[in-house]
């Protein structure tokens, strides 16, 4: 289909497609855009979101000695990561100069670490609306789950790839005043109509069976890997096979967690990952309703068997403790950000260099970052429990100016 035609055929499907918006409560008027750069790269969900100007910009320039922590970490144990960075910035203008460096400098001491970057990029503080520093941290990881390729009585739970009937509808092609406004749907006769929800995936129906790429043993486990965005198969022949995100099915994501909260099941400081699993295995009967409550749903993609670590938004090989997930509408992928936070379920305070490399579904806001923990049951119990206060201050390559 030209171009044209595609113009032609999605004028025809207006009336439908708003209707669309409104039914997965997405639509939102034009809005200006971001004040940071916005990468290429893009996140689960149903629509980039447009930011809304404010009177306080979200990044604001210091001085190095404003970077509470900064003389604490050793900011060459994330020199490593920031060159993952470099394989999908080095193109763009405002970063080869600070990349090509890097790359001289894989065997240099921290020290010289740090006078790098105290040389290449100013530090900038992260602001929320209001004008406060404080935001939330929580952690993320890379789950484990014994699965086959094949559905059996042990193994009833199926793992889908991007479903073939699965549509993505670009707005901007027809309307660019909508920013970068997308659609997720199917075809039913010639309507446009919204894809399954969670609750009609996982239905006596089963609209996408023959779609699988494994079956696994427990719903749960499922569940957090549709949240986590990448995890390991564990086969029984001993084989491993990491998968990671590959689409999503256009409705927004919605927090089991809080579900919790307005029952009054838990109470917000026994809120974690473990307590969850913890409250499914006593209520299975109520398990198929609680998950129904998140009416996001994530397909997948096998890995080459050379992979060790799935990639993140930015399409680089996340690095554990030291790749961050943020919301990409207010901190630029790929750059490096301080953090000022603490340790899981704790005060102890945790300051580090961490390069943001990854999105969320769940990680919205100005400060509101992720942590990435790692792969297995060690990384899944600390991101399990973390729900920290923290502080960003995000490293800005110098303008030429700020070089003299």
């Amino acid at each position: 289909m030209t171009m044209s035609m595609w113009s032609k055929f999605l004028q025809k499907l207006w009336p439908i497609l708003m209707v669309l918006v409104l039914m997965v409560s997405c639509a939102r008027p034009p809005e200006p855009p971001p004040v940071v750069p916005v990468p290429v790269i893009e996140e689960p969900g149903i629509v980039k979101e447009p930011v809304v100007e404010e009177d306080v910009p979200t990044l604001q320039p210091v001085t190095w000695q404003d970077v509470s922590g900064w003389q604490e970490d050793d900011p060459g144990l994330a020199l490593g990561a920031f060159l993952k960075s470099c394989n999908a910035l080095r193109w763009r203008a405002e970063w080869q100069s600070s990349c090509q460096q890097a790359a001289e400098m894989e065997r240099a001491t921290g020290d010289e670490v740090r006078q790098f970057f105290e040389r290449n990029f100013v530090p900038h503080q992260a602001r929320q609306s209001d004008g406060s520093a404080e935001g939330l941290m929580t952690g993320y990881y890379v789950p484990d789950l014994k699965g086959s390729r094949y559905a059996s009585s042990e193994y009833p739970y199926p793992l889908y790839r991007r479903p073939d009937d699965l549509l993505t509808i670009e707005l901007n092609d027809v309307y660019p005043d909508l920013g970068d406004y997308r659609l997720r749907g199917r075809l039913d006769g010639h309507r446009v109509i919204p894809y399954w929800d969670r609750g009609g995936i996982d239905s006596y129906d089963r609209p996408l069976a023959g779609q699988e790429l494994f079956w696994v043993a427990d719903p749960v486990e499922l569940f957090f890997l549709h949240i986590q965005g990448s995890g390991r198969i564990l086969l029984d022949n001993g084989e491993s096979v990491m998968v990671n995100y590959a689409d999503q099915n256009g409705h927004p994501y919605r927090s089991i967690g809080s579900y919790l909260l307005d029952r009054g099941i838990m109470e917000r400081h026994e809120m974690s990952m473990q307590n969850i699993r913890k409250w499914a295995s006593n209520n299975p009967q109520e398990v198929t309703a609680l998950l129904n409550q998140n009416p996001s749903y994530v397909f997948f993609r096998e890995l080459d068997s050379a992979v060790n670590s799935p990639p993140g938004a930015l399409g680089v090989p996340l690095t554990p403790g030291r790749s961050l997930a943020v919301d990409r509408r207010y901190l630029p992928l790929g750059a490096p950000v301080f953090v000022e936070t603490s340790w899981p379920n704790s005060d102890q305070p945790l300051r580090r260099l961490m390069i943001a490399q990854d999105t969320g579904g769940a990680i919205k806001g100005r400060i509101r970052g992720d942590f990435f923990w790692g792969m297995g049951d060690a990384a899944g119990e600390k991101a399990g429990r973390m729900k920290q206060a923290a502080k960003f201050w995000v490293l800005l390559p110098k303008t030429n100016e700020e070089q003299k």
